[in-house]
């Protein structure tokens, strides 16, 4: 089978298909045959050495594709059966071995494109909106990255709980996609400055929640459009890490909150991985969550895949596919 490897850290010219022998599933396992991959953030950071792994790798935590072959004393699923995953590392290829508890049935009526691009950010979605801060009617939300995977889909649920929106983006075009996503107001932060406007939307007041998977770049600024004891989520660190901060400024800004979750906390248990996947599912077939898919890569042109995720010139969900399908 074809897999994307990494045998050392660095830029996407470390990434490499190589040819690899088709697991066997042992006792619990599950082989999975690859339909298709999610490229998220989190593998470019560990492609890089940002989050430091094991090598030699094969890359990628989300994926979707049928059963062919079950291991001793797996009772829940079967050869042929639709399943999707998050937070099992090997997706960037034709085959996946993983435990069985860590596999979500794929309902009728969401395609394998849908479960491999809604499983990790559909899933941080949900818990950055249902469980690290609840949503709700009253809240004002500042989600930076609107227009891309997490962002999309952060939006529409946030407008699902009654929440105003306020969403960043780089472009015109991306402001489009954000703001027929459902924000309510959208900021070029490429001509505006972010703070600035979030002060004037809400009339000083500032927002209850500020989403921020920039990191570095955006950081205190988004501290300082959060309200009296008002909650500042840092999720991801696209543009890098942030490495220095007084805890006791949040005191100084208004008794603040800060949080650094991490999708994987929120989904170690399977109740809590089913509940969640099963709402993102059955949100997509109701139609109330909408995936914008319209970045496909075959597994062999990986690195430009990643060249141009980080590059920032991508909308929406990338999505990897072995070569043929």
């Amino acid at each position: 089978m074809k897999a994307v490897r990494v045998n050392e850290f660095g830029g996407p010219e470390v990434l490499s298909v190589e040819e690899l022998d088709v697991p066997s599933p042992a006792d619990h396992e599950v082989l999975v045959k690859i339909e298709a991959a999610g490229l998220n953030y989190i593998d470019t950071y560990q492609r890089s050495g940002l989050y430091q792994i094991p090598l030699p790798t094969t890359l990628g935590m989300e994926g979707a594709g049928s059963v062919v072959a079950a291991g001793p004393d797996v009772k829940s699923l079967k050869p042929g059966d639709r399943v999707a995953f998050t937070n099992v590392m090997g997706a960037y290829a034709d085959y996946v071995k993983t435990q069985e508890d860590r596999l979500v049935p794929i309902p009728d009526g969401v395609s394998f494109d849908e479960g491999a691009a809604a499983m990790l950010q559909g899933c941080t979605a949900h818990y950055l909106s249902q469980t690290t801060y609840k949503l709700g009617k009253n809240d004002r939300c500042l989600i930076h990255a609107a227009a891309g995977g997490v962002g999309l889909l952060l939006i529409q649920m946030a407008k699902n709980a009654g929440a105003f929106v306020i969403g960043t983006c780089s472009t015109e075009a991306k402001a489009e996609l954000a703001a027929a996503a459902g924000a309510d107001e959208v900021i070029l932060y490429t001509k505006q400055d972010f703070k600035t406007e979030v002060k004037r939307i809400t009339g000083g007041e500032g927002v209850t929640v500020a989403y921020d998977s920039v990191g570095k770049a955006t950081f205190e600024n988004s501290i300082d459009c959060l309200s009296k004891r008002g909650y500042m989520v840092l999720y991801g660190n696209a543009s890098g890490p942030v490495t220095e901060f007084n805890p006791a400024s949040l005191a100084a800004r208004g008794s603040l909150f800060l949080t650094r979750p991490a999708l994987f906390d929120y989904i170690a248990e399977r109740e809590e991985l089913i509940e969640r996947s099963s709402d993102v599912f059955n949100w997509i077939r109701e139609g109330r969550l909408r995936l914008r898919m319209e970045h496909f890569y075959p597994l062999s042109e990986v690195r430009a895949a990643h060249e141009a995720l980080e590059g920032r010139r991508t909308t929406g969900k990338v999505l990897l596919k072995p070569d043929g399908t």
